[in-house]
């Protein structure tokens, strides 16, 4: 698997990242209980199978379930050949609010030790915010803290993740982060307008929801009436395969890495057949013009409605 820059932080990333939320916690449609997810062991030898496989860029986050103390188990005595990239706390208390400054501060330095203790590791190649809205990228004193931690080598860069195309526009313009982690998608295109200023800035893009939470696979067929004008827009997609791309799943990582500004994809897995999946995908050929342009011009044309936290609270992924 080949390799790029993440932004300018002088990190070189597998283009596809391992994302660790899957061997952590129940997630993804279909999977509701402990007992849907992979066997610990099976997790630490699919982990592993991977870095022997190509991957060296592996996402989690303190609140991916057990996926922290997985890859810590994993890769203990292997931690100079990863790229390690965890995400801190949610900030926000249970009635929403923002608490203040030093709570906050408390929260990210409690936070990143625990991920130190269950990473097995003594410094994050990326530490994140988790779900960075404008209110907490306005007060600048989390940007401080985050500088701070890097200035004593605790950690080697630090980003946002980011849903809307205004919190990624404000992460990438304000000067201080390292990688902006998004959604985008064959479906959801609507970021791509700041992969200009991310190069620009030097940001490095992580791209998530590449799959669209697995729509954008086998899973996209019988789903809720509520959902019918999405799984019909899913179909359209076949017309692109035309014997260029074995299913879906490789062409919607194709069409994100298409992008040099893209310095990783993320995709979720707990399964050796994804991790195949993800390694015939990223083998350097991508989309071109032509095919690029007719994937582009398939963008949903509702992409605000493309809000699964919402369809999930619906009952529409059951």
């Amino acid at each position: 698997m080949q390799r790029r820059f993440l932004g300018n932080t002088g990190i070189a990333v597998s283009e596809i990242a391992f994302g660790g939320v899957e061997i952590g916690l129940p997630y993804g449609i279909g999977v509701k209980w402990e007992e849907d997810m992979l066997p610990e062991r099976d997790a630490v030898q699919l982990l592993l199978t991977a870095l022997d496989s190509g991957f060296n860029f592996f996402d989690t986050a303190r609140l991916y379930g057990v996926s922290e103390n997985i890859m810590g188990k994993a890769f203990a005595g292997r931690r100079d050949e990863i790229v390690l990239c965890t995400k801190c706390r949610h900030f926000r208390d249970e009635k929403g609010n923002l608490p203040d400054d030093e709570t906050l501060r408390k929260i990210i330095h409690q936070s990143l030790e625990e991920s130190l203790k269950a990473l097995q590791t003594d410094y994050i190649d990326l530490y994140m915010l988790h779900q960075g809205d404008m209110e907490i990228l306005d007060r600048d004193m989390i940007a401080e803290e985050m500088q701070k931690l890097k200035a004593k080598g605790m950690v080697r860069s630090i980003g946002v993740s980011t849903y809307s195309a205004e919190e990624s526009k404000r992460v990438i313009a304000h000067g201080v982060w390292n990688v902006v982690q998004l959604p985008f998608n064959l479906m959801d295109q609507r970021q791509q307008s700041l992969f200009g200023l991310a190069e620009e800035k030097g940001v490095g893009i992580v791209v998530r929801s590449v799959l669209l939470k697995g729509l954008l696979s086998n899973r996209g067929t019988g789903l809720h009436p509520m959902l019918a004008p999405v799984e019909k827009h899913i179909q359209q997609y076949q017309g692109l395969l035309n014997g260029n791309f074995t299913n879906l799943p490789e062409l919607a990582v194709k069409f994100a890495l298409s992008f040099p500004q893209v310095s990783s994809v993320l995709v979720g897995m707990d399964k050796l057949d994804y991790l195949k999946q993800s390694l015939a995908a990223a083998n350097g050929c991508y989309l071109k013009n032509d095919q690029l342009a007719a994937a582009q011009s398939l963008a949903y044309p509702d992409p605000a409605f493309l809000n699964l936290p919402y369809w999930d609270k619906m009952g529409w992924l059951r």
